[in-house]
């Protein structure tokens, strides 16, 4: 009886063996975190000479949009940044006048932080998502994340209109993109963004674009102060100019 109960335990642990191991933990995904600075492809032009297209193709209401703003401001360029407001997106992720970023990972939520204009970047994950009647319209607009593999999955909308973008949008916009890790010439790390921005109001076609970052083991950012309002209140004054020299007599 002692050998016939033994050999049932024996095959009883046999067969129930698989169940009682835990199964195998998928492979964790690519840790983003930390010190990111634009990567130059070797021959490429510095920063300064990457913004934008010259010509973006436009619909017409947004291309009067675009003229207006830039008759506005003038032909000195002057630009949000000027007075200390972040540029939104794209233009925070594809420009911020050439400094850093860092980037923080949790499972729930991958924060990005730009030291151009300090503007923060939340990029949430299922978890964390809020409906989107919850969401509040900004300049870098809310961001939804999903892992497909290794590859980060972002889309962003909730933006406010702007003119004063190196790649303007209106409020209908949505911008996908998808992070991958890669590696240089030398074998350091480079972090690469495909991104599409999407809007049937400002685009007769989606704009597709790529950037790319190198990772800075030893950087930090440094402070940097903005304040919006600075900015509206230029514009301000310079509607109530343009106003003004339009009215007085000729």
């Amino acid at each position: 009886m002692y050998r016939l109960l033994r050999c049932l335990w024996a095959l009883g642990l046999a067969l129930g063996f698989s169940a009682m191991v835990p199964a195998a933990t998928p492979a964790a995904h690519p840790d983003l975190s930390g010190i990111w600075t634009t990567y130059i492809e070797p021959g490429a032009p510095p920063p300064a000479r990457q913004r934008g297209p010259a010509k973006l193709p436009f619909t017409a209401a947004a291309q009067a949009k675009v003229d207006a703003y830039r008759a506005l401001v003038g032909p000195g360029g002057d630009s949000p940044g000027a007075h200390c407001l972040g540029s939104g997106m794209p233009e925070s992720m594809t420009f911020s006048g050439g400094y850093p970023m860092e980037i923080i990972q949790r499972p729930e939520q991958i924060t990005i932080i730009y030291e151009a204009h300090s503007e923060i970047r939340r990029l949430y994950f299922a978890s964390k998502v809020i409906a989107p009647g919850d969401r509040v319209p900004a300049r870098n607009g809310y961001s939804i994340a999903h892992w497909e593999g290794d590859t980060l999955v972002v889309e962003t909308t909730s933006l406010k209109e702007q003119e004063d973008s190196s790649y303007p949008h209106s409020e209908q916009a949505q911008i996908l993109e998808r992070y991958h890790l890669t590696k240089s010439a030398k074998g350091t790390p480079v972090l690469v963004d495909d991104w599409v921005l999407t809007d049937p109001a400002f685009y007769t076609e989606p704009v597709s674009r790529q950037k790319k970052w190198a990772l800075d083991p030893k950087g930090i950012l440094l402070p940097y102060e903005c304040d919006e309002e600075t900015w509206l209140d230029h514009l301000e004054d310079l509607k109530k100019a343009a106003a003004a020299r339009s009215a007085a007599p000729h």
